[in-house]
């Protein structure tokens, strides 16, 4: 069985992250400063360079006989005393060593390489400078070509052209090349020292910083840690413990407040549960409870069969509000989970609410009540959903309604909802009543009748089956008019994605 890998935590990656962010700075600072010394070691090799190669052009432009340019070197070394690490060499027109003052060896390597160059004029062009190694030195070397005052060479030039002019020499002056060198090994020497000097405070300096970042990013997170146990303390049981916002920094502000809503959202979700679960089970204990009472009192003595008749006949009726009931809530529990999807097809509502006018015509006379219905509307829905719909408002409505007063059914239409409005007269609803009429179990009067109010379950179904059409639906209650509302969209979406209007199928 391979685990995996568990993840890094998110301080030892900020660390790691700072560290290598400030080794890299610590790093690019060092070769910068390495480069920036290299430079400047090259401009003074440089100044020195061009000094002595100022001094070997005047000793070479005053040259005027032979016997001058054979007593050259010793006018040369008399001037390089005391330069330690300077190295001259002056070659002639036929590759003769006229001057030398390094080692045997050196010289002739110097000579090799001076013959295979391609010296500059002097000092018509700046002098650049090239690096020669020789066996293990290194050396900052410039080389020129100084003209001097030694009768030059008759040379035979070139024809021109194809004319009849004979061609005339020339007199090709006599140069020497010259090469200065300067030995690096002292800036060499210099420039390892504070590499490694570099080196060692980079990785001290790394060690320092991955500690102090651990420490920054620690005290960092400790607002962290606290929402973490603070979190960890809800419960069930204990869904009221929030965040502290104000005492949080301000990136952690807008977390602590979503956390907050969540725990509040949680809590009321929660609370909602668990009035549901007890008002299942006070439903449900009620009609068990006559349910053994009716059998246990039919059997402590033998009774006729009409006696035995009127108890089956009041247990079925019990059952039958039970299964009722669980068929209520199977219906709620799926709407909950997304599980309805109404069949949809073009619903004339006028004509649904002149149906249940003629269901709902027994009791609404019995209370007395008047139904009445103004306005047309169509739409496409479930017919059997939205019937029951409309039922339970009418039989709210009906239930609640004043004697003598008027339920009154307005229809609308617009281009994109149709509404269906249920107005009756009797109590003003207080607004807390108002913002759980539509919960499961909830009785506006708990103190009525069972059989009057039922299971406290169809406004919830209505709103459920509102909310699968893609409707809303809201009450509102003044001066003794309670009306409630209800929205559904008249176009649908088919399964090409195109809007379909009721009206036009």
């Amino acid at each position: 069985m391979q685990l995996s890998a568990r993840p890094m935590s998110l301080t030892r990656r900020l660390t790691l992250l700072f560290a290598l962010v400030s080794s890299a700075v610590l790093l690019s600072l060092g070769l910068l400063i390495a480069a920036s010394v290299e430079r400047h070691f090259e401009d003074l090799d440089m100044v020195a360079l061009v000094g002595k190669m100022d001094l070997v052009a005047q000793h070479v432009s005053a040259l005027t006989s032979p016997e001058e340019l054979a007593g050259m070197g010793q006018h040369l070394g008399h001037s390089l005393v005391g330069h330690q690490g300077l190295e001259v060499l002056v070659v002639g027109p036929d590759h003769r060593t006229l001057f030398a003052s390094g080692a045997v060896a050196v010289d002739a390597l110097f000579a090799s390489k001076l013959l295979l160059s391609q010296p500059s004029p002097y000092p018509q062009q700046a002098l650049q400078p090239q690096r020669w190694r020789v066996g293990d030195q290194e050396f900052r070397v410039v080389v020129a070509e100084l003209p001097t005052r030694l009768p030059g060479r008759v040379v035979e030039s070139e024809r021109p052209g194809q004319g009849t002019t004979p061609p005339r020499d020339r007199l090709q002056p006599f140069t020497v090349r010259v090469a200065i060198a300067s030995d690096l090994a002292h800036h060499q020497t210099y420039l390892d020292s504070l590499l490694r000097s570099l080196w060692i405070f980079v990785a001290i300096a790394t060690a320092l910083i991955g500690l102090l970042g651990w420490a920054a990013v620690r005290s960092g997170l400790k607002p962290l840690r606290a929402m973490r146990e603070k979190t960890g303390r809800v419960t069930a049981q204990q869904l009221g413990h929030r965040l502290p916002v104000d005492s949080v920094p301000r990136e952690l502000a807008e977390l602590a407040e979503s956390l907050n809503a969540m725990l509040a959202r949680l809590q009321d979700a929660f609370t909602r549960l668990s009035d549901f679960s007890s008002d299942i089970a006070h439903e449900l204990r009620t009609p068990v409870t006559s349910l053994m009472t009716q059998t246990q009192v039919a059997l402590t003595r033998p009774r006729s069969a009409e006696d035995y008749r009127a108890v089956l006949e009041s247990s079925a009726e019990e059952l039958e509000r039970m299964a009722r009931m669980i068929a209520d809530m199977l219906l709620l529990a799926k709407a909950d989970n997304g599980l309805v999807l109404p069949h949809r097809e073009p619903i004339d509502l006028a004509a649904e609410v002149r149906a249940l006018f003629d269901f709902f015509e027994p009791l609404a006379q019995d209370k007395p009540v008047q139904l009445a219905l103004d306005g047309s509307a169509q739409l496409q829905a479930d017919r059997l959903m939205l019937r029951r719909a409309l039922g339970n408002l009418l039989s709210n409505a009906i239930r609640h309604a004043t004697p003598g007063s008027t339920v009154q059914v307005t229809l609308s239409q617009d281009e994109r909802n149709a509404t269906v409005q249920v107005s009756n007269q009797g109590d003003t609803l207080a607004p807390e009543v108002l913002e759980r009429i539509f919960d499961r179990f909830y009785r506006a009067d708990p103190a009525r009748a069972r059989s009057a109010e039922g299971a406290g379950l169809g406004l919830a179904i209505t709103r459920s089956i509102v909310q699968a059409h893609g409707g809303q639906i809201h009450a509102q209650s003044n001066h003794g008019l309670t009306q409630l509302t209800i929205a559904l969209p008249t176009t649908f979406l088919k399964a090409t994605g195109t809007p379909v209007n009721p009206a036009k199928a």
